[in-house]
């Protein structure tokens, strides 16, 4: 892409401060190549969004978001009324969203992807007001979640997640919920329901294999509940899909979902915890243009 303007949004201690390092990395490459850009770091949760917020707002081209996958869902939500690119360098622990997208994890290819790479909307979803591109859940998850953000303030690597799961499983009271997908009533005493745009979550889980960020469609992935020693079984399963397989896991597709419960709990946006329900779940087609290596043919028309 010639003749563009960049603007790079950094979270410097996203993977145990491993977007430090890759904004560095990135840096001498653009000074190299004499890239028009600007370049910001966050200093504290919520910044992302604001400085992207301003940004769709000046003079940029393309907004890329150098983080996880909680930097890029604040990025997201800053620019998403405006008509700018988003790109992303991935730096966080599972970057989820990059294997969703197929998007290259290693920093220079990223970063060439980002520099020439073609354009192509995909889709988000939007929950109560707000954005998402990879997943919204519910339930187990949303704690797991919050487990695992905690744990990442003091340590932080793969296994994150394995450990938040198994403290989230101990604690973890399953609540009965109402969903209408499309309209169409399912009400269930629930471990987990992830309303998914993208097929991988948790740090490489597989949690919705024919999940597609380009067809115009959420998918949705119920688990009723079960003993928690058959939740540590099937568990790993998650990660390879193999999960199908369980009678308990239910699976729906739908462009609209909306969930009630009488008990109050978490959901989880793209790994950002949030309070609120009642909650509406809403696909937006097309709703982002991103900066993409046309190799990956999935996302061809």
């Amino acid at each position: 892409m010639k003749n563009v303007t960049y603007c790079f949004i950094v979270n410097p201690v996203s993977g145990k401060n491993k977007g430090k390092k890759v904004m560095v990395l990135v840096e001498e490459v653009l000074k190299k190549k004499n890239v028009d850009y600007q370049l910001y770091v966050t200093n504290k949760p919520g910044e992302a969004q604001f400085l992207a917020s301003q940004a769709s707002r000046e003079k940029y081209d393309v907004i890329v978001a150098i983080g996880g996958d909680g930097t890029i869902h604040e990025v997201l939500n800053g620019m998403i009324h405006s008509k700018k690119k988003l790109g992303i360098i991935p730096a966080g622990t599972g970057n989820d969203l990059a294997k969703s997208l197929n998007y290259p994890t290693n920093v220079e290819q990223a970063l060439e992807t980002v520099l020439n790479g073609h354009t192509r909307k995909i889709d988000i979803g939007r929950i109560n007001g707000n954005y998402f591109i990879n997943f919204a859940s519910i339930g187990l998850d949303a704690l797991i979640a919050e487990e695992a953000n905690k744990m990442k303030k003091l340590y932080s690597s793969r296994y994150t997640y394995v450990l938040a799961v198994l403290k989230g499983i101990i604690v973890f009271k399953s609540p009965t919920i109402k969903v209408l997908i499309d309209g169409k009533e399912q009400k269930r005493e629930i471990m987990l329901l992830a309303i998914c745009n993208g097929a991988y979550y948790g740090g490489g889980m597989k949690i919705a294999p024919t999940a597609d960020v380009a067809d115009g469609y959420l998918d949705v992935c119920l688990i009723r509940k079960m003993s928690k020693l058959k939740l540590l079984f099937l568990f790993p399963t998650i990660f390879t899909g193999n999960h199908v397989k369980y009678k308990e896991v239910e699976f729906y597709r739908g462009k609209k979902v909306e969930v009630s419960s009488q008990s109050k709990f978490k959901f989880n946006a793209d790994g950002e915890v949030k309070d609120h329900l009642p909650t509406t779940v809403e696909i937006i087609e097309k709703g982002i243009e991103i900066i993409w290596n046309k190799e990956n043919t999935f996302l061809e028309s």
